[in-house]
């Protein structure tokens, strides 16, 4: 019999890495085989501490400008985007680039080229500075597109062809505040042309699905994922928003242990960009403490896989 205290751990499913950060990690390490280090990142190529660290381990170089990629080094574009003038500028320098732009992500930068080709204005729903925002408006010529964060934004926008319209969202945000600036955009513009399909990725949908799923059986809710990464936050807040206490942490070792006081149930979940070793790194830690049981709850199963760019393919 243990004399530690009971914790059950309800770990949601899916959670953790998505296709679209498998593949781009799996870009930079098959391009340190191919070329050896160092291999140069623009911008960290997903938004994880320990992913970022354990590839400087193996040779990569994270950068946030091209100017400080050497002549002749190869390098990376993240999983996040880039505006086009940056494969022009990589391209007008000779360098030997790859580009590990999530393939929903790109599908994003092809409707807003597409649009704006038709003569649309873009509302575009996401986050100021998110990299993928960033990289989106890099797709279009100025002017074309125009930013909106929020309920709010959508109701006091006052654009100057209310009947030539588009919409599209960063993939990485919150389902039902989208929702919420759709609905809103919708009443507004009823011409207003939105995708043919959701923008926010499955994955995102996934994760926040499965925090919902143990929400209501859990007394606080974990989220392991970095303070940069927008889905991570996410799920905090779809944790919240269940009436549940929620916190982000980066590793086991930040957790505040007053965070457990009174919880009998706690909530495990991972941002798509954290790896499945932290969680149970988690695990471990609190079975230090605990004498824990723990079950995952699955809502639905993950099965898509994105294929690597050309030139890499014979290296897998």
């Amino acid at each position: 019999m243990s004399d530690k205290p009971a914790l059950d751990l309800l770990i949601a499913a899916p959670r953790g890495f998505c296709a679209g950060v498998d593949r781009a990690i799996r870009i930079v390490e098959l391009a340190i085989e191919k070329h050896g280090a160092p291999v140069f990142v623009r911008h960290e190529i997903v938004h994880n501490k320990f992913v970022v660290d354990t590839l400087k381990a193996q040779g990569a170089v994270f950068v946030e400008d091209l100017d400080e990629v050497p002549d002749g080094a190869p390098v990376v574009f993240s999983a996040h985007g880039v505006p086009k003038s940056v494969p022009a500028d990589a391209q007008a320098r000779g360098l030997d680039y790859l580009d590990a732009t999530c393939p929903l992500v790109s599908k994003v930068h092809r409707q807003a080229e597409r649009l704006v080709a038709a003569g649309r204005h873009i509302l575009f729903v996401g986050h100021t500075g998110h990299p993928e925002v960033i990289g989106t408006f890099g797709q279009v010529p100025e002017g074309t597109i125009t930013l909106i964060e929020t309920v709010e934004d959508a109701e006091s926008l006052e654009p100057a062809d209310p009947d030539n319209l588009a919409f599209l969202t960063q993939t990485t945000l919150s389902v039902d505040d989208t929702a919420a600036v759709m609905a809103v955009l919708l009443r507004r513009f009823p011409t207003i042309v939105a995708p043919k399909a959701d923008d926010i990725c499955y994955a995102t949908s996934n994760r926040q699905a499965a925090v919902k799923a143990i929400a209501a059986s859990c007394d606080a809710v974990l989220v392991i994922g970095a303070p940069n990464s927008s889905n991570s936050l996410r799920l905090v807040e779809v944790a919240e928003r269940e009436g549940v206490r929620a916190a982000l942490i980066q590793r086991a070792t930040d957790l505040d242990w007053a965070f457990l006081d009174g919880v009998g149930t706690l909530g495990i979940t991972a941002g798509a960009s954290a790896p499945e070793l932290l969680v149970r790194e988690l695990v471990d830690r609190l079975a230090t403490r605990f004498a824990v049981a723990e079950r995952e709850v699955e809502t639905t199963r993950e099965t898509i896989a994105f294929k690597l760019p050309r030139g890499l393919e014979e290296a897998a």
